[in-house]
């Protein structure tokens, strides 16, 4: 279990960044040869992704929805990054996305998602209130929200001020 971090915080970032949503959905628990590939896919990901911070790559939250849906909130420098990693055929990820349309494809045992968000400096704030470590705090650090950081307004602002 992560530590509890009292007290209010606020993530230790003030630069545009992209959140970047992913996730499967398991729609046929019975057909596991279909779905936990997937399911087990991601998790090389990560970890090539985080052994190379040059990659764009800031970090990640895995988060379990429901029984059938995992997704994995994740924080990349900018666009053209995500891109780039998920475009190069030497990464993990390529040969994956290959492999999931070929077993998979459009036959419905798996759902899969993602949603992409470019968010510029100042248009985001974060607030962690007697938490572990979590999301972009995590990725970042944290800082104490008191003073010019106590309010979300003010979080706001302190974000493009840096």
């Amino acid at each position: 279990m992560s530590t509890i971090t009292p007290g209010r915080f606020t993530a230790d970032f003030n630069q545009s960044l992209v959140v970047f949503v992913i996730g499967m959905r398991i729609n046929h628990f019975r057909k596991v040869g279909k779905w936990l590939p997937v399911a087990r896919a991601m998790g090389p990901m990560i970890e090539e992704l985080s052994r190379h911070p040059e990659s764009g790559f800031l970090g990640t939250e895995f988060m379990l929805r429901n029984l059938r849906t995992v997704v994995l909130l994740q924080y990349w420098r900018d666009f053209d990054s995500l891109e780039a990693y998920a475009r190069d055929r030497d990464q993990k990820h390529w040969p994956a996305w290959v492999s999931f349309n070929k077993a998979v494809g459009s036959d419905g045992t798996v759902g899969i998602f993602h949603e992409t968000y470019a968010v510029s400096a100042g248009a985001y704030e974060t607030i962690y209130g007697n938490m572990p470590p979590f999301g972009l705090g995590k990725v970042a650090g944290l800082v104490p929200a008191t003073g010019s950081r106590n309010e979300a307004r003010s979080r706001m602002k302190a974000a493009t001020e840096g």
